[in-house]
């Protein structure tokens, strides 16, 4: 709250403070984040153990299931947990995204800064536990004596991982302001998500769905990330450059459309919170 009530003495901004003020605002997103990453496990035996479990568990249980049936797959585990990990950061920090203001919209009441504020430290946790398994994974390729990750793939992985947090933060940005005014709207996406699930080429490899259709699993946000992130790290190629366009027009388009949405919407948000 002490970070919360300097952000309430700062002046409108101008500017020659425009640089300062935003540099301010970055300040107090880590403030939020670190506050929500040590109260959300406060007290718990586990602590942070347990958001690694749920993936976790998930990728034991499909691969237990789905390995059967998808034997003669190469790499099969390996395409599994990078989806899974993927797919858990998007499916979460889009519904904590939704919700932000909603749930933390009395934090504007208390002290005078901008709302998307909330909006960006809300995916916080999402975010650390999926570059977590980053990590772990990346680090699994390289003891394994995995042959075809090199350092440049790595950046790849790293720029795709990069474009997954700006769609969600775009969606989050704009979701998050419409969901002040139509509270149905997180019902809507948790159906969205359960059958994106099986939209994205998570559980099974998108070749055995007809080549016709693919057009249509790649307008998903997630599948291309997921795709790309499997080429480079366990498939050891790199997608074409019109596929990184494509995917840059979607990173880009989802951005863009967000903030518009927010900055039309956000006015008069404080109106229904």
């Amino acid at each position: 709250m002490t970070t919360l009530r300097q952000a309430a003495s700062l002046p409108v901004p101008r500017a020659g403070l425009a640089s300062e003020t935003r540099g301010h605002w970055w300040g107090l997103v880590w403030t939020l984040v670190r506050t929500d990453f040590k109260t959300r496990y406060h007290g718990t035996f586990g602590g942070f153990l347990w958001a690694l479990l749920k993936p976790a568990a998930m990728f034991a249980v499909l691969l237990g299931v789905f390995s059967f049936l998808f034997a003669d797959v190469p790499r099969y585990s390996l395409n599994l947990i990078v989806g899974l990990f993927l797919w858990d950061y998007f499916s979460e920090s889009t519904k904590t995204g939704l919700i932000s203001l909603h749930q933390k919209g009395y934090l504007l009441t208390k002290a005078r800064f901008p709302a998307w504020v909330l909006v960006v430290s809300s995916v916080s946790n999402a975010l650390i536990t999926s570059l977590v398994f980053s990590l772990v994974t990346l680090l699994y390729l390289a003891a394994s004596g995995n042959q075809l990750l090199t350092w440049a793939k790595v950046g790849w992985f790293v720029l795709y991982l990069v474009g997954l947090v700006l769609i969600t933060m775009g969606f989050s940005l704009a979701a998050s302001v419409l969901f002040l005014r139509y509270r149905d709207l997180n019902q809507v996406w948790d159906v969205v998500l359960q059958a994106g699930f099986f939209v994205a080429p998570i559980i099974y490899p998108l070749s055995i769905i007809p080549e016709r259709l693919h057009i249509y699993l790649y307008l998903w946000p997630p599948t291309p990330v997921i795709q790309f992130a499997r080429a480079v790290l366990v498939e050891g190629t790199v997608p074409t450059t019109r596929a990184h366009l494509l995917l840059a027009g979607g990173v880009a388009a989802s951005l863009l459309v967000g903030s518009a949405v927010y900055r039309y919407f956000s006015p008069r948000a404080a109106e229904y919170l």
